[in-house]
């Protein structure tokens, strides 16, 4: 059989579905990552917690923690920015309130991030809890 047949054939097996545990490092690590994503919103700790929440404890806590909170501010922000574009008359208002909410995720994230690097779970003194 020639080589590049060879390689067509040749099966790749898929990460079983129980992968192994975080360590404590590993699991401090995506905790911090997924508040270090609130800077962007909400899908880096959405997809933190989706893929990382059945290997660590702390990751899955606080992955859903920053999720909750950052889920309702980038809405906001999205249709803020939305409203910007529809709206000329108003269009810098919604602008300037885009950039505040930016703001407002980025600083609690950031403090956020380094309580959970410290290894201290971090609770946002407001957050709906939207995810239980």
């Amino acid at each position: 059989m020639p080589r590049h047949q060879e390689r067509r054939t040749q099966q790749f097996q898929a990460v079983s579905p129980d992968a192994l545990p975080l360590t404590a490092s590993e699991d401090r690590q995506f905790a911090f990552l997924a508040h270090c994503g609130g800077i962007l919103g909400f899908i880096p700790s959405l997809v933190i917690y989706l893929i990382f929440r059945d290997r660590g404890p702390f990751t899955a806590q606080e992955s859903k923690e920053a999720l909750n909170f950052t889920l309702p501010p980038t809405i906001l922000a999205a249709l803020a920015n939305i409203l910007a574009l529809l709206i000329p008359v108003a269009g810098s208002v919604f602008a300037i309130l885009a950039v505040l909410i930016w703001v407002f995720l980025t600083v609690f994230s950031v403090i956020a991030a380094i309580h959970v690097n410290r290894g201290n779970p971090y609770r946002y003194p407001v957050n709906l809890r939207l995810i239980h």
